[in-house]
């Protein structure tokens, strides 16, 4: 298995921002590529208005440093103007895998 370390990140758009909060999870992608700890990285939409991140590092440093990254920091930065709420960030740890 590559990594037990990931995280489960669940966000609210207001209705009216739904698409953009799409277009920055979508543009955030070559930020998570260029992360040396993330081993994967998933952007999801779950209703029109939920979406959702999920993610696995190398090792407990590396979920840090993510936690501590640009893409954090954009997501908290639009906070106040396009979620309806604060993003739920759960820390979870990876049981079993099957990647690619």
């Amino acid at each position: 298995m590559p990594s037990n370390n990931g995280l489960l990140v669940r966000i609210e758009a207001r209705a009216e921002h739904a698409e953009e909060v799409a277009a920055l999870l979508t543009g955030a992608l070559d930020a998570a590529r260029a992360e040396e700890g993330t081993v994967t990285w998933f952007a999801f939409r779950e209703g029109p208005t939920v979406f959702g991140i999920f993610d696995t590092f190398a090792d407990e440093a590396g979920r840090v440093a993510h936690l501590e990254g640009p893409i954090a920091a954009a997501l908290m930065e639009v906070v106040p103007r396009l979620l309806a709420s604060e993003p739920s960030i759960r820390v979870v740890d990876i049981l079993a895998a099957k990647p690619a």
